[in-house]
């Protein structure tokens, strides 16, 4: 996929060496459709540049950052020494993230989809998410939910969860806890089999979310979590926690969470 339009002052883009010049460098970029930028021999590098093929060679790629854009001229200055070496990773990242994606659009809607299929759903995902790799992400993650508000066909939103399911490497974490879970009472061993049929959230937990529950001794179960982010992985561990403890209380039993397991168990 490649921009219509025009880079943005301060924009960092990607781009492959085209020519080199005595008084600097031009560079096709590789994002936006037609546009060529030029990076003046002052830009190229820090101090003194005797030959600017000793900085650059023609068809590498290279990260630079907008310096201005003249549409009336056609012009983009760029500059390379203004980018560090973490800007340089994370576009490059960004970038290759962004060729990924542009080939699950291929898979989920075919070579031959016309530009103005593609068009629309690109710019749906864009306007929802930034840019299509994210927005591919969070269709594997959350399923047809993350793509509720975007004015697309139900056939289009399941083209694109189904594509990313199988396609997309989600980040997953994991988190584990630990719950104590005693009763005395004559049923015992049954309420605490429901307060952990509880804990596991009874079949109603969010698709993203996986808990397992295992026995480790008595009275001390572990509950698992693996989530997209923390965030969510903490919040879902405590709240089979607090179901379980809410289950074995009824029963008259007791509860107690801890996120270390007991040191006199180890």
């Amino acid at each position: 996929m490649k921009y219509s339009g025009w880079p943005d002052k301060g924009d960092l883009v990607v781009g492959k060496v085209d020519e080199i010049a005595d008084f600097g460098v031009f560079i096709d970029l590789d994002e936006y459709e037609d546009k060529r930028g030029l990076v003046h021999i002052s830009e190229v590098a820090s101090g003194w540049i005797k030959n600017v093929r000793d900085h650059v060679r023609e068809g590498q790629t290279v990260v630079a950052k907008v310096l201005g854009v003249d549409e009336g001229s056609q012009q983009i200055d760029l500059s390379i020494k203004d980018v560090n070496e973490h800007q340089r990773k994370e576009k490059i990242q960004e970038w290759k993230n962004e060729q990924k994606a542009d080939k699950w659009m291929a898979i989920a809607f075919g070579d031959d989809v016309d530009d103005e299929q593609y068009g629309a759903v690109a710019n749906a995902l864009l306007a929802e998410y930034g840019t299509l790799y994210d927005g591919f992400e969070q269709a594997a993650i959350h399923g047809t939910e993350a793509l509720s508000d975007l004015d697309l066909e139900a056939e289009e939103k399941r083209a694109i969860v189904e594509t990313a399911r199988e396609n997309v490497s989600v980040p997953y974490v994991n988190v584990t806890g630990y719950v104590d879970l005693r009763c005395p009472s004559s049923d015992g061993v049954d309420a605490i089999r429901e307060a952990l049929q509880a804990a596991e959230g009874n079949g109603d937990l969010p698709e993203e979310i996986e808990l397992t529950i295992s026995y480790v001794g008595s009275p001390e179960y572990r509950i698992k979590v693996r989530a997209p982010d923390y965030k969510t992985a903490e919040s879902e561990l405590e709240a089979s926690a607090a179901r379980a403890s809410e289950a074995i209380e009824v029963a008259g039993g007791t509860a107690a969470y801890h996120r270390e397991r007991n040191e006199e168990d180890e």
